[in-house]
Parts: structure tokens; sequence; C-alpha cells
């Protein structure tokens, strides 16, 4: 059973920023490329960031680049996303999600296993 617990959200004020972390268990860890995807109320999941089994190569859409940034630390089964300059409209559940297979993408069809979700709300 594979698990991924995600951790670190939180309210912010506008300009802030955070930390989230998801620690995964139950596989290998460092064989699956892993994302982060949010979802605000009303609205459809949205792609925030991915990274390599390796953690060599990370892959951002264009309105996060700069922003944000993915990492994994496969010693320690997880993977984190920091925020930065966060705005009102990154309020959303983020979530954390496996891929098996060394390789990430941007679809959350792609993904095989998922996390719960920590909130993140940014005031103005």
């Amino acid at each position: 059973q594979v698990q991924l617990e995600e951790s670190g959200g939180g309210l912010v004020q506008a300009g802030g920023s955070l930390r989230l972390a998801c620690a995964a268990s139950g596989r290998t860890f460092s064989s699956d490329a892993m994302g982060w995807f949010r979802q605000a109320p009303g609205k459809e999941r949205e792609f925030v960031a991915a990274i390599r089994a390796s953690g060599d190569r990370t892959y951002y859409p264009d309105s996060m680049k700069g922003r944000f940034t993915i990492s994994r630390d496969n010693a320690k089964n997880t993977v984190y996303l920091q925020m930065n300059s966060l705005k009102p409209e990154d309020t959303a559940v983020y979530y954390c999600a496996a891929r098996r297979g060394s390789y990430y993408s941007k679809r959350p069809d792609d993904y095989d296993y998922w996390g719960q979700g920590t909130q993140v709300t940014v005031s103005s």
C-alpha cells in the first residue's frame, strides 16, 4: 500500500512563503517521478510542478516558474515544494502524486498514487 502524506500548508499573507513536504512510504520512492498539483474550489486540478525520479530534472508550467521550486530527498523519501511570493490566487488544496517510472508528466491521469492534500490559503 502506497501512502503519500502532505504537510506544511496553512495561512500566509500575500508575498509570503511556504514549504510543503510530501512523505512517501510503501514502495521504492527513488523509482517514481513525483508531482505537485493544486485544486481550488470549483476549478479543475492544476499542474504545479514535477520532478524526475533521480531528481535531476524538474518541470513547471510557465505560470509557476520563478516562484515555485520542487525538490526531493530520496534518502528521506520526501518531495518538497517551496512556494515564494505567494498570491491570493495560489489559494487551493495542494496534492502530491507519484508516478511509476522515472519520467514526469503534467497530466493528473498519468499519476498512480495521490496524497490527501494540504490546504494553502493566501490572504490579501
